[in-house]
């Protein structure tokens, strides 16, 4: 006989509304937005470090760091695209919950030997292993709970996810002001980052396999990439690969460069000024994400998708050619950059999963978010010449780089609208 578990997840695959909310269901959500949690502290965790430790390595001046910082994040988010691919894969082959646990290992483990870094290149490397965890994890949790959740829940589950990782990042940015990361410190904040492997336990004891999925893979075998890319969803692919390089082109080209523009402006005399600027970026992030699903579950996914392109346009326009100083506006105005850049990332776990069914859902989302982390990885490398060409001027790179949501004002009227329509089976 099937436990209740079992039968509310059928009804709601058959689009019934269950009366109330299962034990396992909370467990996947937890699990999912703990995962999440860390992988955005393990995202905040570099961008504060950047800076002192470059200088720490090479005694350069800012020009030198903005190329490794460039050559860095490129090397992040081509293995957050790397991992993505073969976790979200193995997902849609093995489950959710197996191959979500060997992510959080690898990207909490190899985040821990970054302490022991002495050149750029070692930086380099560990973060590109560590990011091949942080790109699986994404799109694993969101299959894992949009499969087990009522789809009535879809938006504020969306906004969750999304919050979730900036609250990691705005973590990573307090603990940054309590224990200020400079020159000398900044080694310790790598070894706080082994913490997410207890998570493991958790999952691997507590947390059920979407049995959506084992629906799925026991009606036929597949090939989920092949698929993905097969004749009848490469538009879909390809439109939702755009979407996602716009967001993170943006975010990887400037938003993530503004604690060392911070830390440049006061000259390094306030060393808390870049956890600061971080914690802002990050607290506007949390609400933009709650705010990108709501706004999507309202008025529709694409004229969304179009009104969080223009508000980014015009916040970060204004941030990169009017700010000069550090000062309480600066904050501010970080502030709003950072709840419009980052409201996408909770725009992306509500339209993403209704674009593919079941038995690719985790390959689809990964192939979408991961390739735009391969185009935001060329972005990066992009800004660090840019800052370079401007003589160390990370506004003016910032300036160029947030134009690119110009092209999400157009492209987004090819997709489909969804809202309103059940997952695919």
């Amino acid at each position: 006989m099937p436990n209740s578990t079992e039968l509310i997840l059928h009804s709601d695959s058959l689009h019934t509304a269950p009366t109330q909310l299962t034990k396992g269901q909370w467990m996947v959500l937890v699990a999912a937005f703990l995962g999440w949690l860390f992988d955005g502290f393990e995202i905040g965790l570099f961008p504060v470090v950047a800076r002192p430790a470059l200088q720490s390595m090479l005694g350069v001046g800012d020009a030198g760091v903005a190329k490794w910082m460039g050559n860095i994040t490129a090397c992040f988010l081509l293995g957050a695209a790397v991992g993505g691919f073969v976790f979200g894969w193995l997902g849609d082959r093995i489950g959710r919950i197996r191959a979500m646990s060997w992510s959080i290992l690898v990207y909490s483990l190899f985040t821990a030997v970054g302490y022991f870094a002495q050149t750029p290149w070692h930086l380099a490397i560990t973060r590109f292993v560590a990011a091949l965890g942080m790109g699986g994890e994404w799109s694993l949790g969101v299959a894992l709970v949009m499969e087990c959740w009522p789809e009535r829940w879809r938006p504020i589950l969306a906004g969750l996810i999304g919050a979730a990782a900036n609250l990691g990042m705005l973590l990573v940015s307090w603990l940054a002001t309590v224990v200020h990361v400079t020159v000398e410190s900044w080694r310790w904040l790598f070894l706080v980052g082994a913490l997410p492997a207890l998570l493991v336990f958790f999952i691997r004891l507590c947390v059920p396999e979407s049995e959506r999925w084992k629906r799925a893979v026991a009606k036929q075998i597949t090939n989920p990439l092949r698929e993905v890319f097969s004749s009848s969803m490469i538009k879909t692919t390809c439109l939702g690969i755009v979407f996602a390089s716009i967001a993170l082109i943006g975010t990887w080209g400037s938003i993530q460069w503004i604690p060392l523009w911070a830390d440049q402006l006061t000259g390094g005399k306030i060393p808390g000024a870049k956890a600061v600027v971080q914690m802002a970026s990050s607290f506007g992030a949390v609400v933009g994400c709650l705010i990108g699903p709501l706004l999507g579950g309202r008025i529709g996914r694409r004229p969304a998708y179009f009104f969080l392109c223009l508000a980014s346009l015009l916040v970060c326009g204004f941030l990169f050619r009017w700010m000069h100083e550090y000062n309480s506006m600066f904050v501010y105005i970080t502030f709003l950059a950072g709840l419009c850049t980052a409201s996408f990332y909770g725009w992306f776990p509500l339209y993403l999963p209704e674009l593919f069914p079941t038995r690719i859902r985790a390959t689809g989302q990964g192939v979408c978010y991961n390739s735009g982390r391969i185009f935001a990885a060329f972005g990066a490398i992009a800004s660090g010449s840019l800052v370079q060409f401007f003589n160390g001027s990370y506004a003016r790179a910032g300036q160029v780089i947030t134009l690119i949501y110009i092209v999400g004002l157009c492209v987004i009227w090819f997709a489909p609208e969804t809202k309103g329509k059940p997952l695919p089976e």
